[in-house]
């Protein structure tokens, strides 16, 4: 678990896949062994999921196409009316593909706009993940007319023109089901990769675990097999102290931020939380809240004052909190205890100018939670999402939870979990600020950063689902042990 590629929730980069096929092929398995597993995995998907109607098989001059002639064939021994498009020439397929390219005993048509007449549905198995350009001409013009005409398409691998490493499209049109094999990539789960891809089925073609074993994975999608284990357990002997104490600086005039952060912590399991706020706030925020503790912490210095409290091992700065040099201050005098640190919002923006502080600061535990827009004032913003966050969490020593609806959590060591849970309804203000309350909950309770942010950011999602439409960032602190306590259950 979380090493290898026998992890299922493993997600494995096209080079690694091919790395995966060559020692199966080493091992004993033949290559048109694996071919034949892969297309029929296909097919047996597709007769699941359909009658019989007519096919369109569009096959490209790889292995891809080769996986499409077995989709052919095994269709059409089920009898179903198949057509099948090439995309070059017969003479031009090699090793595996032409193999069972020469097994199809029906007419192989070239890849022209007539191989869709009368389809119902289309299978592309033309270029799959290792596709490196742009999807232009006929290619392109066959794919956009089915989509024009709304037959459904059936990717094999990928969509052809979705790029296995990140999710990015150079022209892919969308499938209604994608059929990959051993395991997802970090493109099926990547947006729009994942859009693009529709339901998105794993088929074992006979890669042995004890091979999978052997390539080291440092992406996952994210899901509690993770971190359940790393999940705080609730003990008879412990107590309020030993489930740690979480503090927050809230922020003045905007105080409901720092409000659900701090609810959200205290349902995500800390013992104790308190939120530090400006004096003159002291009564708005005394007056909405019973088990949320609320210290008055009038100036940079006093905040100081109760960080020498060694009992606050976790800390969190950045809703309302302003961008501003006193939110720097305070984020500093935070980082300078070591302890766990969470900095959101305001506290990330407010290091627009001078983010080598920020990053010299961090010695301890700590997380960093951006949206793109903040993202960008701290760090590069070019390349693709899962690149971006992990030399981010590398420069800057702090595990990035780089937000959206594709989440990716990287760490400074390189590994990497990409979210897929999120419902569109987290769209709402303060879902954010929520996001960061779970988290610190949990860290307050001895979690390790990375698996914190990972648990947090799919117990945030899976909250959210829970409600379903309607949702205010206030309903979801208090559906966070009905997830808790299906995650625990014995």
């Amino acid at each position: 678990m979380r090493g290898s590629a026998a992890d299922a929730t493993a997600l494995m980069r096209v080079t690694q896949m091919e790395e995966a096929d060559r020692l199966t092929v080493q091992a004993g398995t033949p290559g048109i062994d694996l071919m034949q597993n892969a297309g029929s995995a296909v097919a047996r998907e597709i007769l699941r999921r359909w009658s019989p109607r007519p096919t369109a098989v569009l096959c490209g001059p790889g292995n891809n196409g080769g996986d499409g002639f077995v989709v052919a064939r095994v269709l059409a021994a089920a009898g179903w009316p198949v057509r099948l498009g090439l995309a070059g020439s017969m003479q031009q397929l090699r090793g595996d593909a032409r193999h069972h390219a020469a097994l199809w005993r029906r007419p192989v048509e070239p890849l022209e706009m007539g191989v869709l007449e009368e389809a119902a549905l289309v299978v592309d198995a033309l270029f799959g993940s290792g596709l490196r350009r742009p999807l232009s001409g006929e290619i392109s013009r066959i794919l956009e007319l089915a989509v024009k005409r709304r037959v459904p398409v059936v990717a094999v691998d990928v969509p052809s023109g979705l790029l296995g490493d990140t999710g990015e499209s150079l022209g892919a049109v969308p499938a209604v089901l994608t059929v990959t094999f051993t395991r997802k990539k970090p493109g099926h789960v990547l947006l729009p990769g994942r859009e693009l891809c529709g339901e998105t089925v794993v088929a074992d073609i006979g890669t042995a675990a004890a091979l999978l074993e052997r390539i080291a994975i440092d992406t996952w999608e994210n899901d509690p097999a993770l971190w359940r284990r790393d999940l705080p357990q609730l003990r008879a002997s412990g107590n309020k102290y030993s489930r740690g104490h979480a503090l927050l600086w809230g922020g003045y005039p905007t105080t409901g931020a720092a409000r659900m952060a701090a609810r959200a912590a205290a349902r995500a399991g800390a013992g104790l939380t308190t939120i530090a706020v400006p004096l003159e706030a002291l009564p708005v925020y005394a007056a909405a809240l019973t088990s949320i503790m609320v210290r008055a912490a009038a100036a940079p210095a006093d905040l100081g004052k109760l960080l020498e409290d060694s009992r606050f091992n976790a800390l969190l700065i950045g809703p309302g909190a302003g961008v501003d040099a006193s939110t720097r201050a305070r984020a500093l005098a935070m980082l300078a205890t070591q302890r766990a640190v969470l900095l959101d919002a305001d506290a990330i923006s407010a290091f627009a100018q001078d983010r080598r502080a920020l990053f010299a600061a961090v010695a301890g535990p700590c997380v960093l939670t951006p949206h793109d827009g903040e993202f960008a004032r701290l760090f590069d913003a070019s390349g693709d999402k899962l690149a971006r966050a992990r030399a981010a969490a590398r420069t800057s020593g702090a595990v990035i939870v780089l937000k959206g609806a594709d989440t990716v959590i990287a760490a400074p060591d390189g590994r990497a979990v990409v979210n897929s849970n999120a419902p569109a309804t987290l769209a709402t203000a303060g879902a954010g600020d929520v996001l960061g309350g779970m988290i610190l909950g949990l860290l307050a309770q001895g979690m390790e950063a990375f698996w914190a942010a990972a648990a947090g950011v799919w117990l945030h999602g899976a909250a959210a689902s829970d409600f379903g439409p309607g949702l205010l960032a206030e309903d979801l602190p208090d559906l966070l042990p009905g997830v808790l306590r299906r995650l625990l259950a014995p």
